[in-house]
């Protein structure tokens, strides 16, 4: 009798407690609504977003510090946030298409982000990937068209693994980035697996190995878990992944 009324009692706040672990460490349904109205395909709509008062309230919130705990609460902060930073640079007027302006853009530009300032190129190196998580190469993207493809939808805990999962897929299978001529042997890939081999290294033992885990050829995923395959890198695309915002913007 004496444990019924304990559990009784606990119970409330055992629900509370459960509830706040699985919570996202901010809200980002302004985000993900922007996202869902002006991004199509990959496809960003800058003037748009620029527009949107609910994106504009989303940095804001950025800007203020954050309840995070455990891995998958700070993956999801972040990604959010790189993602909401680098739409912000280019409304701002910074642009990655010049050697100089992807100085400017990355490194020189900083923002409010958990109540202390940081520029992209930090947020990026320092913070998201020394969580240890290399899909995140391909779902942080620098408002560039060979950079993955912007989801129509923000990053939460519940969604966070098949979101990855999703990301990665894509981004390996689309011949735009990366392709695989069986015959002469030959993988034409995105210098996005030159510029962060060792975080893919580090997962699956060599480059080849991780894109074999994502490849829909079986003959191709056959051929990446021998190594089998010459390495060439396509030339990045750093033009807008979409129409630039405004000059009064």
């Amino acid at each position: 009798m004496r444990f019924t009324w304990l559990a009784k009692a606990l119970a409330p706040m055992l629900l509370l407690l459960a509830t706040a672990a699985s919570a996202d460490p901010i809200d980002s349904s302004g985000f993900d609504a922007v996202l869902h109205a002006h991004v199509k395909g990959g496809v960003v709509d800058y003037p748009a977003i620029a527009a949107d008062e609910r994106f504009s309230a989303f940095i804001d919130a950025l800007a203020r510090p954050a309840a995070l705990g455990n891995k998958q609460d700070k993956l999801v902060y972040y990604m959010n946030a790189y993602n909401a930073l680098a739409m912000k640079g280019i409304i701002n007027g910074l642009s990655p298409s010049s050697f100089f302006g992807r100085q400017h853009y990355f490194k020189l530009a900083s923002y409010r982000l958990n109540g202390q300032d940081v520029n992209l190129d930090a947020l990026e190196h320092t913070i998201i990937r020394s969580l240890g998580e290399p899909r995140i190469h391909f779902s942080i993207v620098c408002a560039s068209r060979s950079c993955p493809k912007q989801r129509s939808d923000a990053y939460t805990t519940a969604m966070l693994e098949m979101q990855l999962e999703e990301n990665a897929r894509e981004f390996i299978n689309d011949t735009s980035r990366n392709r695989f001529a069986k015959q002469a042997k030959i993988a034409y890939l995105s210098e996005i697996f030159k510029w962060f081999a060792e975080d893919f290294v580090k997962s699956a033992g060599s480059v080849q190995k991780f894109i074999a885990r994502y490849a829909g050829d079986p003959d191709v995923t056959r051929d990446l878990l021998n190594d089998s395959y010459q390495i060439k890198y396509n030339t990045y695309d750093w033009n807008l992944n979409g129409p630039p915002p405004g000059k009064n913007n």
